[in-house]
């Protein structure tokens, strides 16, 4: 049975990964427009951004838990 931590570090790969394939989403459609609709660009930049903070957020913390590990193991 997996661990809690080992169930949220799937999960948080999961949602990493969710969040990356929405961005590329977004960046498709933006490259499928011939013109792109003022107001809904302006969405979907604002759902790019949403996305970009949060990545940047988790990908901080995914270095900050790889470097925990590190010290561990320095440690023992």
């Amino acid at each position: 049975m997996p661990t809690k931590k080992a169930t949220q570090t799937a999960d948080t790969a999961e949602n990493l990964k969710e969040s990356l394939k929405a961005l590329k989403e977004i960046v498709d459609w933006f490259d499928s427009q011939e013109e792109v609709d003022v107001e809904e660009g302006l969405e979907k930049v604002k759902q790019g951004a949403a996305l970009v903070k949060s990545t940047k957020a988790r990908l901080a913390e995914i270095e900050n838990e790889f470097e925990e590990i590190q010290r561990s193991i320095e440690l023992e």
